[in-house]
């Protein structure tokens, strides 16, 4: 049928290229919506209030991509498309004193940045006027696992402050080099890549022609949000170009 009609109900796979190499980059099959908006307004010259002569402004594209099933990779396009393998976190754990005047804690990765323990009575965790004042030590010794556990101590300056068998909750800053970390921040500029949009149209005979959708030059937007709900559909997370 030369001018069959052709309907599409069909997400896009994506497919990402590093603009200045070419090299693929990201193959995303995983989206829920992929989404194309072209757009050009006009401006006129004016007689007498009236418009008379219209100049078309350059044409502007956007291109989106939502999904709920998504590799890490994708949040790095929204910074400079890096990934970074050392992180720190707030954490902390709760700990029974074995000894009096000291508490102990072992981490199976990563170490403890420096002044970063706080020790609390378990309950008064952050409480400013429950945090008992002392001196952090660690020491390393190999694991039966063959890695490296860091043994964490706290000595209380007054030992009465901790006593034998009972709870403490110890908050501390983990630093790990075992992590994937993306850093947004206004140095890490996103680089700029092509985006091709491949999906199938159906026509009236049921047969499928391919259609595809290339930005020949797409520019990351740095605003997206994150949502994490207890309740409801699985967190979307959308990526836009233009």
């Amino acid at each position: 049928m030369a001018n069959a009609y052709k309907a599409n109900r069909q997400v896009c796979d994506v497919d990402i290229r590093v603009l200045k190499t070419l090299a693929p980059f990201l193959n995303f099959e995983y989206a829920n919506v992929t989404t194309v908006n072209v757009s050009s307004d006009s401006v006129y010259a004016m007689a007498k209030g009236a418009k008379k002569i219209g100049f078309a402004n350059p044409i502007e594209g956007t291109m989106t991509i939502e999904a709920q099933v998504i590799p890490f990779k994708f949040y790095s396009m929204m910074a400079d498309g890096t990934i970074y393998t050392t992180g720190a976190y707030a954490d902390k754990v709760t700990v029974t004193a074995t000894e009096a005047g000291a508490v102990s804690f072992q981490l199976e990765s990563g170490t403890v940045v420096a002044g970063s323990v706080f020790v609390y009575p378990k309950g008064d965790f952050g409480d400013a006027s429950k945090v008992i004042a002392g001196e952090f030590t660690t020491t390393s010794s190999t694991g039966t696992g063959g890695g490296t556990v860091i043994t964490n101590t706290f000595t209380a300056t007054t030992a009465s402050n901790i006593a034998v068998n009972s709870q403490y909750e110890v908050a501390f800053i983990r630093q790990r080099d075992d992590v994937k970390r993306v850093s947004f921040n206004s140095k890490n500029l996103p680089t700029e890549y092509r985006i091709t949009y491949k999906t199938l149209d159906k026509d009236e005979d049921g047969d499928y022609t391919g259609f595809i959708v290339t930005a020949f030059k797409a520019a990351i937007q740095r605003n997206f949000e994150l949502s994490f709900s207890s309740e409801g559909d699985p967190a979307s997370v959308s990526l836009s170009s233009n």
